[in-house]
């Protein structure tokens, strides 16, 4: 398909919303909650992984950059996920702990956006998780220096077989760049699809340990 059929398809389809509401008087208080029941739903539906999100990071000089991971924890600390703290947004997030989230779920029409800081989990949390990880997702953790430039396929294939062989018969232990960053938001938007363009878009705004609640245009 030609750019100029692509442009005319993306400009030219029309989608209308109309399956839900959504409406102050009918959402909790709490916006973890209220984020752990559309998750909950979004799982009823049957969507493709639900708890997959995209995190925004940005470096020291304010460059963004935008990725799929996966939501692994709500604690009423934060919302946690899981990566090596070597890679591109793990370095990212060490020197500027800032972070965007935004999960999407089309086929109900809604969409969270999430805003707030990040510190790493506790190394207790870290490896609970990682003991719960299946063998070779531990070993892939070890094999892979996420984000560094290789030669090929059959260089990462060597270190997974590598590491393999060393834990072969022992527990594999949490590597000591691998584990979980706690984001700690400040910020909440919770958007319903609705017809003609006027979409509900509820937020939650911290202010010191209390949550503002209150509607945006769309």
């Amino acid at each position: 398909m030609a750019f100029e059929e692509v442009n005319n398809y993306i400009n030219e389809v029309r989608r209308d919303f109309a399956q839900k509401v959504l409406d102050e008087s009918a959402v909790d208080k709490n916006p973890y909650e209220q984020l752990g029941v559309w998750i909950e739903e979004a799982i009823n539906s049957q969507i493709l992984d639900p708890y997959a999100m995209v995190i925004s990071t940005a470096n020291k000089e304010g460059v963004p950059s935008s990725r799929v991971v996966y939501l692994r924890g709500i604690y009423k600390e934060g919302l946690v996920f899981y990566t090596n703290y070597e890679s591109k947004k793990g370095k990212e997030l060490i020197e500027n702990p800032q972070i965007a989230l935004n999960f999407f779920w089309g086929e109900v029409e809604r969409q969270v956006r999430i805003d707030g800081s990040v510190e790493k989990f506790s190394a207790e949390g870290s490896d609970k998780y990682f003991d719960a990880r299946p063998r070779d997702s531990k070993i892939g953790a070890w094999a892979s220096l996420q984000s560094e430039v290789i030669n090929d396929r059959e260089e990462l294939a060597k270190r997974f077989e590598d590491f393999k062989n060393k834990f072969e018969g022992k527990d594999v232990p949490r590597p000591p760049y691998w584990g979980g960053f706690l984001v700690k938001p400040n910020y909440f938007e919770f958007w319903q699809g609705r017809p003609n363009r006027l979409h509900d878009r509820i937020f939650y705004k911290k202010n010191n340990e209390n949550w503002r609640l209150g509607r945006l245009m769309p």
